[in-house]
Order: structure tokens, then sequence, then C-alpha cells
């Protein structure tokens, strides 16, 4: 199979029983060891109003990184278009390009009330059986009318917002951003605007989606690296990097599709003590489907004393049932055909367990399998 690249997605996790601080201090040492490891690139997702993650802002993530490393890739993953303006994006990116250039990845993430509109629309469409392609797992897709519906998740974007804006379209968006960073950017008036710092700056530019919908179509018409969420939305991972594919136009810095996908993964010596570390992650992801907001994640002692509705397992049963949580070898098989499914040119992986030992040390045991084996030969 070809060389494909590992890389990292931290969502700054918080466990019970401990606190922001530690988590964000946890952050910077599993970045410096995933460095040293090997790993290609490390990301950070944007996440509001949730008690178990603290990785509310990518911009500064990456700053407190980027001082403590010095070849691994960081980028967002992604920022949440909804509530932020192309100029403010482009000005942090720009800043944090000034002292770490060519380091840095600009994912952009669809989020707000066009994402609930998401929602809806899936939680209206009927469900298609599981089914396998290569191997791997495409569960049925969950029922997120609940999502759709919560007050929780309104509140959330009430507060990112000032009283009474509404988000232009994320194409737009995207096209002023591009635009802002060329150094061509033009309005409606044709006035030209120039972002200080911000333009010339070359961060790559990703788009990040979880369907064939709009981000699918709009990393392929600027023919960008497209980024695939298996880990929160496997039952659709297949139609968005198929959509993205059909979409794609060639340029000369990137004359053919480029596909990330990401996977929920959680590496031990052997199977058994691996599904003991992941076996808070049911929970966990109970928390966030039932728009309560991500909890502390939990230890698995906690784990094991929570008593399950048939209507909460049904819930998070996609997400527990793609996790992938074994030996080295065991979880390297899997991704395997998670790569051979979806023809990834890159894996990202992510990984919460509640002990921060036990996720660093699941790290370095993928690195060292997926390097031995002859699966990756990291760039």
């Amino acid at each position: 199979m070809p060389d494909v690249p590992l890389s990292v997605l931290d969502l700054v996790p918080v466990s019970s029983g401990s606190d922001v601080a530690e988590a964000v201090r946890n952050t910077v040492d599993l970045a410096q060891r995933t460095e040293s490891f090997g790993y290609h690139r490390y990301w950070f997702a944007e996440h509001h109003l949730n008690p178990g993650v603290a990785g509310a802002s990518p911009p500064v993530l990456i700053a407190l990184v980027a001082g403590a490393t010095t070849r691994i890739r960081l980028g967002s993953a992604g920022v949440q278009l909804a509530h932020r303006t192309p100029l403010a994006v482009v000005e942090e990116f720009g800043l944090l390009d000034a002292l770490h250039p060519g380091r840095l990845d600009l994912g952009l993430g669809r989020s707000g009330k066009q994402l609930i509109r998401e929602y809806a629309a899936a939680a209206a469409r009927p469900s298609e059986p599981a089914r396998s392609a290569n191997g791997l797992l495409i569960p049925p897709k969950p029922d997120f009318s609940g999502l759709a519906r919560s007050s929780r998740i309104g509140l959330t974007f009430q507060l990112l917002q000032q009283p009474g804006a509404e988000s232009p379209d994320y194409g737009e968006q995207v096209d002023d951003i591009l635009a802002l960073l060329a150094g061509t950017y033009r309005s409606a008036e044709g006035l030209e605007a120039h972002a200080v710092p911000g333009e010339g700056a070359r961060p790559e530019v990703w788009i990040l989606g979880s369907s064939g919908g709009q981000s699918a179509a709009v990393a392929g018409r600027h023919s960008l690296r497209f980024a695939a969420n298996y880990h929160v939305s496997p039952s659709s991972v297949l139609e968005a990097v198929d959509a993205y594919r059909a979409a794609f136009r060639p340029s000369e810095a990137l004359p053919r599709p480029y596909v990330a996908v990401s996977a929920d993964v959680v590496v031990a010596e052997d199977d058994d003590t691996a599904r003991e570390l992941a076996a808070g992650y049911g929970l966990w992801v109970r928390s966030i489907r039932r728009a309560e907001g991500a909890i502390r994640f939990p230890t698995p002692e906690e784990a094991a004393a929570h008593v399950w509705s048939d209507e909460d397992r049904a819930l998070v049963a996609d997400r527990v049932d793609t996790q992938f949580a074994g030996s080295p070898a065991t979880v390297a098989d899997r991704l395997r055909q998670l790569q051979d499914a979806t023809g990834a040119d890159e894996l990202v992986v992510t990984t919460i367990t509640h002990r921060h030992a036990d996720r660093v040390r699941s790290y370095e045991l993928l690195a060292r399998h997926w390097n031995a084996a002859g699966s990756n030969r990291f760039t």
C-alpha cells in the first residue's frame, strides 16, 4: 500500500478529577511527544461550552505548542466560521505565520445555523442499514433530531455571535479568506483591503467536512485539501470523500485531490487493556449526542457504574462501534481498512483516555508499529 502519514487531532480533553490547566499542560507535552514519535501534523478542534473539552481557541493553542515544538505541522480542525469574520481568521493566522512560517494548516469548518439545518435534514432522511466497505464498518446514520432541536446548542451560537448578527454563506467566507491571503480582495463596491498581518502568509488551507454537502463542494471547487471525519460521522464518510473528488478542480498548487480521514483510536499492549482504557468513550459521546456538552472524560470505573438505556446505546452505537481500540497490530489493521475504503492520503488519529500517560503511550505504540511494519515512512 502507498505511504500514508499519521497525524494527530487533539480536543484538549479534561479528565474527571482534573482541570483545564492540567489539560493544556498535557496538550503541550503530547505535542512534543508525538513530534518525537514522527507524527506529521498536530491539529486542534474548536468546541465551546463543553466541560470536558478545553479546545476553545485553536489559534491560541497553536501559539502555545509552536513555541514548544520545532518540526511538526500545527493547525486548526477547524476554525468555526459561523461566528468569525474572514479578516479575523486571516490576521490571527498571519501573526502565527510570521514567527512559524511553513508549519501552519488553516482548517475551516462549518458551524452555526447552517450546521443545525444540516442536522435537521439528516434526521429527516431515512437511514440505510449498516454495511461494509473493504472491511470497514459504515454504520447507519444516527438520529440527530435531538441536536437539531437543542436549546443548549442554540444558546452556544447566541453567546458566540453579536446580537442580531447573521453568518454569511460558508462558501463566500472561504472565498474572502483565500482572497485576503492572496492580496486580491475586493469589496462589492470595488474597494481593496489588505490584511497585515495575513496577506502573503502561506498556510495550507483545508476544508473539513462530515458529509457530501457544501464543504466537499467548496473544497473541490477551490482545489483545497479535504479532511473527512470518520470519527465524528462514520456513516457519511464515503459520501463526503466521493463528493469532494467529484467536485475537485486541479490546480498548479494541488494537481490531484488530497484527502485526510480521521479515526478515534486507543492503543495498548493488548486488546483487552485497550478496551478497558476506552471504556469511558461511550459515556462521553452520550453527553455530546444528548446536547449536554462533553463531560469530563470518565475513569473506566465511572463508566462501568453507568446504567445504560436502550435509547442511549442506540444514540452512540455508530461511534462506539467504529472506535479502533486494541493492540498496535489490531488498530493498524483497522486503519488500513479505513485507508483502503476511503483512499485517504493521510490518517488523522484522535485518542482520549482518562490518564495522560495512557494517551501518550497509545500514540507511541501506534507510531512504532506503523513505522516498523513498513506502512508509513514519516516525512
